[in-house]
């Protein structure tokens, strides 16, 4: 039995609660990653489930699996077609004098041999949106809702910074690093659309990571 949380399971479907710090692809460097646990997620099933889409070593909560091929062809399709609804929570340094609100800005990667890649706002990048709400204010830190309505790497890190003007909190790359031992971001829910099939629905708990930062008496958005 694994220690890894089920979220939700079917005969087509395995949503967990991937830990902070776990890479989902093995590290260049080596170490521990997602892959050293897949036979253990197979469950009684033949096949070891795969990750249908990423989520950052960083980041907590909700990765959706599929347990075949075919599921896998279906859940790539409905992520492609914009037929899955995500919800984050993060922590952002500073504090926000809007209630709400929207951030459409481009993203292109870059990269150098000092700094390695990152992704940056870009006009002629691939079109991101986030939509966005505050939630409760803590210390001058603030915890926001995100609901990503595109899929782009880094996107909600990227958008915290450049359209919220603060970045999330221990974001090594996009802040500089303190306030928190990782960068405070986490998959809350995750909502897939399956045709002739009632949709797969999954829900993390909000990590002890975040109540430790004051916003333990925060209730889950719906």
């Amino acid at each position: 039995m694994t220690d890894i949380a089920i979220l939700f399971e079917d005969g087509e479907a395995l949503v967990i609660d991937k830990p902070a710090g776990l890479p989902i692809e093995r590290p260049r460097a080596g170490g521990r990653s997602l892959e050293d646990r897949v036979e253990e997620l197979k469950l009684g099933f033949q096949r070891a489930p795969v990750p249908v889409h990423r989520i950052d070593t960083d980041t907590s909560g909700c990765l959706l699996l599929a347990r075949n091929p075919k599921a896998l062809k279906r859940f790539n399709a409905a992520f492609e077609a914009r037929q899955v609804d995500k919800v984050y929570l993060g922590v952002v340094a500073g504090t926000l004098p809007e209630e709400a609100g929207t951030i459409e800005l481009s993203l292109a990667k870059i990269s150098s041999a000092e700094q390695g890649w990152r992704m940056i706002p870009a006009k002629k990048g691939k079109p991101s949106i986030t939509h966005w709400r505050k939630l409760a204010e803590h210390d001058g830190r603030t915890l926001v809702e995100f609901r990503p309505e595109t899929g782009r790497t880094h996107q909600i890190r990227v958008h915290a910074l450049a359209g919220l003007g603060h970045a999330l909190l221990g974001d090594p790359v996009y802040g500089d690093g303190r306030g928190a031992p990782r960068t405070m971001l986490h998959a809350l829910a995750l909502t897939v659309q399956r045709e002739g099939k009632t949709p797969i629905e999954a829900r993390a708990p909000v990590p002890a990571d975040f109540a430790a930062l004051g916003f333990g008496d925060v209730v889950d958005p719906a």
